[in-house]
């Protein structure tokens, strides 16, 4: 736009007494378009929020008027009522906020970015087991057994856990295998960083310890579910 037109022009020549700040009609709707793009503008426009809260408000109000209006011994009522509304939509569009959380530990067993279920790591374990591929027949079996645990939320399994640090806190709420977790731990280590060979004698020890560990019932003894992990080590 050439500068005799725009609105910096006409009051400029305004002040010097050149001309009267009368625009035609076309410069008139120019300068109207070019006040209305000024982000100033579009920042003071409601946001979503803002009117769904002033919809909540004006609704409110509308209850409280008129011949018909609820009477005020019902505000405290529609009040929790409109909370219960809020969080519910709060829920919907963030989530549950401990779902969340436990989707993204999951996603990190070990070090590894391992969606596979408990069931899934079992049947992989068992395949390789067929196969005579020891190696990760015990890794998938001793990371079934942790995803299991971790499942059931009796300890919380979370990035930077080592198997060792898994295997400590596990013999918390199950005493009896504290012997054996450390064993399994000891053989996945093994595997899975000292390149070892593994055998099958480590493979179905770690299977009868998840079988009996799926089976019992963990002793909490009143504390909540512990969370495994190393402070300051590498994820293993």
């Amino acid at each position: 736009m050439p500068f005799a037109s725009t609105p910096a022009f006409a009051v400029a020549a305004a002040w010097r007494g050149d001309v009267p700040v009368v625009p035609t009609p076309p410069i008139a709707t120019d300068w109207l378009r070019e006040e209305l793009a000024d982000p100033a503008y579009r920042a003071a426009q409601p946001t979503v929020v803002d009117l769904i809260g002033r919809a909540i408000a004006d609704w409110f109000a509308s209850l409280f008027q008129g011949p018909f209006g609820a009477p005020p011994e019902l505000l405290p009522v529609l009040l929790v009522a409109a909370g219960a509304v809020l969080v519910l939509v709060a829920l919907l569009v963030f989530g549950v906020p401990r779902l969340r959380a436990r989707t993204r530990v999951a996603a990190t067993l070990f070090g590894d970015d391992d969606r596979r279920s408990a069931g899934d790591l079992r049947r992989d374990a068992a395949d390789a087991a067929a196969r005579g591929d020891w190696v990760a027949a015990i890794a998938d079996r001793f990371r079934a057994l942790a995803r299991s645990v971790a499942d059931r939320e009796v300890i919380a399994v979370l990035p930077g856990t080592t198997a060792h640090a898994f295997a400590a806190s596990a013999a918390d709420p199950f005493p009896d295998e504290r012997a054996a977790l450390a064993a399994a731990a000891d053989a996945f280590d093994a595997v899975r960083y000292l390149e070892r060979a593994g055998d099958e004698a480590q493979y179905r020890a770690i299977v009868g310890l998840d079988d009996r560990i799926a089976a019992a019932t963990p002793a909490l003894d009143g504390a909540a579910a512990g969370t495994a992990t190393a402070p300051g080590a590498q994820a293993r």
